[in-house]
């Protein structure tokens, strides 16, 4: 049963207060490491911590946060852009574990890999010889539980993208054009493959063995498939007119790969402001051959993170743009544009979950949507410009960073609050705070039901007491 009323919801948590002698649900190992952008090569990062409990507020970090906070083994690992400060946190307290220091700005997650975290950095400026990254670039190595140096990688390009951790090796894209092998306990890397342009913020999927890039630069915008078994490039895709797909973080699932990117307007085309076209593209996973492409729309050119970051959950794309101001949804396969959302200008991949959609806009606010209508479900202002990178789940908990150095952690039910007050259908999950399993959930609707029931047999008892009462007095 996907959805209740508010009122047969309070009942069905005032029929569980009821359950005196049941157990609480216990609390599973939680998942696996965080190894690559945004968790796994769909981009929707649900997860469950295996804590009883976790943090809820906002934490305060030294500087902006562009990246998705990672979260795994009970903490939460947090960059800051410019100062490159590195922290870990008490997932279950929210106190600050360690600080560390990269040697320059950092947008990379930090993956995760036997007590060890990644991390990449490096600044977004244009250098000499079409390398994009000035100063200090490279990949820092540090232990989860004290932020102690293992080792660092320096490297020629800015390392912004997050590592992939592929069994027994690390995977980094770079601002110089390449692909590099490092192995994670020493540090040493090998140059892989040409990847045709610069790799700002794309992400590395991976899926099924093979490695998904997008980079951009002088030359073609060009998408790259790379077989991590046979060290090989498998396929390479050239986009002659788009932009800044070195931006977008790929999204991968059920064997097609997605991804957007900005188109020039031509000259003289131009009007009110509106400089670039954007475009979204998905390609078969194996081959490279393009399924089916799709104008978002149109708008002005964005400064940074020019495009928006696809996601994809349950044969959908959930996509939004800094260009029109609008969320999207697709047919994975078909590309059938199934709904529009003006939910102001998105960045960041959206996160899914029980039928909810969870959009994260720059200005602040997070929007709730059907994931089949797009009608909202709630919404919630955080304030700040939220992370070019998108929110994660975490349990019943909603994270995201925020360029005013803040993290947020919010539960789903203070997001989806407006639709419960206003006697809109909701998911149950997201309705009952606590961390219900799905068998006491049912029970609880059955219990609920069985006090309704209860309820109606007390009301017929007393209005056969009050005509009995009535016959007597007329006798």
């Amino acid at each position: 049963m996907r959805a209740l009323r508010a009122p047969l919801l309070s009942l069905a948590l005032v029929a569980g207060l009821m359950i005196t002698d049941a157990a609480p649900a216990a609390a599973d190992d939680g998942d696996g490491p965080w190894q690559q952008g945004r968790f796994d090569a769909s981009r929707n990062p649900v997860l469950s911590s295996g804590l009883g409990e976790i943090y809820t507020g906002e934490i305060s970090t030294p500087d902006e946060v562009r990246a998705t906070p990672t979260i795994t083994d009970g903490k939460m690992f947090v960059g800051n852009h410019d100062s490159g400060y590195l922290q870990a946190f008490d997932l279950a307290s929210g106190e600050q574990l360690w600080q560390a220091q990269a040697p320059n700005w950092v947008h990379s997650e930090m993956v995760h890999r036997e007590g060890s975290v990644m991390v990449g950095y490096g600044n977004r400026t244009m250098g000499e010889d079409g390398i994009r990254g000035t100063g200090d670039s490279g990949v820092l190595s540090l232990d989860t539980d004290t932020g102690e140096v293992n080792w660092q990688l320096e490297t020629a390009g800015e390392v912004m993208p997050t590592p992939a951790v592929v069994g027994d090796s690390v995977y980094i894209a770079t601002g110089d054009r390449h692909l590099y092998e490092i192995d994670p306990e020493t540090g040493e890397d090998i140059e892989r493959a040409d990847l045709g342009g610069n790799v700002n913020m794309s992400h590395p999927a991976v899926s099924d063995g093979m490695l998904y890039v997008g980079a951009s630069g002088r030359t073609p915008n060009v998408l790259t498939a790379y077989d991590t078994d046979a060290d090989d490039i498998a396929w390479q895709r050239e986009f002659e007119e788009t932009r800044s797909m070195g931006d977008v973080p790929p999204a991968v699932a059920d064997g097609v790969v997605v991804i957007t990117a900005p188109i020039t307007l031509p000259e003289g085309e131009p009007e009110d402001g509106v400089h670039e076209r954007h475009m979204i593209y998905a390609m078969d996973a194996e081959t490279g051959e393009l399924l089916w492409d799709d104008e978002l729309g149109v708008g002005p050119t964005i400064e940074n993170n020019r495009s928006g970051a696809p996601m994809i959950d349950d044969g959908t794309v959930f996509v939004g743009s800094p260009l029109t101001e609008a969320s999207y949804a697709y047919d994975l396969q078909s590309g059938e544009r199934l709904w529009t959302y003006h939910s102001g200008a998105v960045k960041g991949a959206p996160v899914a979950r029980d039928g909810a959609v969870f959009f994260s806009t720059t200005s602040g606010w997070i929007h709730a949507l059907d994931e089949e209508t797009g009608e909202k479900l709630g919404e919630r202002h955080l304030g700040g410009a939220l992370a070019p990178s998108g929110p994660v789940i975490v349990d019943d908990v909603l994270v995201v960073g925020s360029q005013d150095g803040s993290v947020n952690l919010t539960p789903l039910a203070e997001i989806l609050d407006t639709p419960l007050a206003e006697g809109v259908d909701v998911p149950l999950s997201e309705s009952i705070e606590d961390d219900a399993s799905a068998g006491t959930t049912v029970l609880l609707v059955a219990l609920s039901a069985l006090v309704l029931a209860l309820l109606a047999v007390v009301v017929l008892q007393r209005r056969r007491l009050v005509d009995m009462r009535g016959h007597r007095h007329l006798q």
